[in-house]
């Protein structure tokens, strides 16, 4: 690889250190295999400085996030210990550079998707499912990328909170999600909306990590993506998804 897209992933990461956004990158500059090259670059330099994987996001799962972000694709970034947020917990809105919040489903996943040998035993990798909350962040001036861009920048991966894993209930494939900000409901929408069903994303984020190289270790999670379009995160205040029946996690923006 050129010295060019090393030099991004070491200024998308100098970005998110000093909360200052960067330019795209020249268009051209990276293909969907060199931008995957430049996340895991960008996530060696987290883990470098201390931070422990924890699983996978899956990016573009609905038709209402890509319509907003203007791409056609799903991607795969990687979460570590340093952007999870407890239930019930607080993360500081100044951390971030133009935030935005997003109900979601999670998965707990018990087997390395990576070591799977055919689609047919996906199931057996999941040990419960939960609803979240993912805080995005692209570090590119006004929010704006491409695909290759937004795959360096580790799918504008920023934080992340999880309620209490159970079992996944019956009917996964339409369940009702809201999205609240200060208990006003701020966007509303279907499990449905992340490729139809949840269970596609797994499907989904193993066919990627097959493809990139990707592991992950029992017990990490995999966010299955928005059933939503985000919203801006606020400077302070309540947020909180609700998933039927899996229930609800909430942060504070502080």
């Amino acid at each position: 690889m050129s010295s060019e897209p090393s030099q991004l992933a070491v200024r998308l990461h100098t970005a998110r250190l000093a909360r200052s956004p960067v330019e795209q990158p020249p268009a051209g500059l990276l293909d969907v295999a060199g931008a995957y090259a430049v996340q895991a670059q960008g996530i060696a330099l987290r883990i470098s400085d201390g931070e422990r994987p924890t699983g996978f996001k899956m990016g573009f799962t609905s038709r209402a996030k890509m319509a907003q972000m203007g791409v056609h694709e799903m991607i795969v970034g990687l979460l570590t210990d340093a952007m999870q947020v407890a239930d019930g917990g607080s993360l500081e809105r100044v951390r971030g550079i133009h935030p935005r919040v997003e109900p979601e489903i999670a998965f707990l996943l018990k087997r390395d998707l990576a070591e799977i040998p055919h689609a047919g035993l996906l199931s057996s990798a999941v040990e419960a499912a939960a609803p979240a909350l993912e805080v995005i962040d692209s570090r590119y001036a006004g929010f704006r990328f491409s695909l290759p861009d937004v795959i360096a920048d580790n799918t504008s991966a920023f934080s992340y909170a999880i309620g209490a894993w159970q079992s996944a209930p019956p009917g996964i494939e339409n369940l009702g999600i809201a999205l609240r900000l200060d208990g006003r409901d701020r966007q509303l929408g279907s499990s449905a909306a992340i490729l139809g069903n949840p269970w596609r994303a797994l499907e989904a984020a193993w066919q990627l990590a097959r493809r990139h190289g990707l592991r992950n270790a029992p017990g990490s999670v995999l966010m299955a993506g928005a059933a939503t379009a985000a919203e801006p995160l606020p400077t302070r205040g309540l947020v909180e998804a609700e998933v039927q029946g899996l229930g609800r996690v909430a942060i504070h923006i502080v």
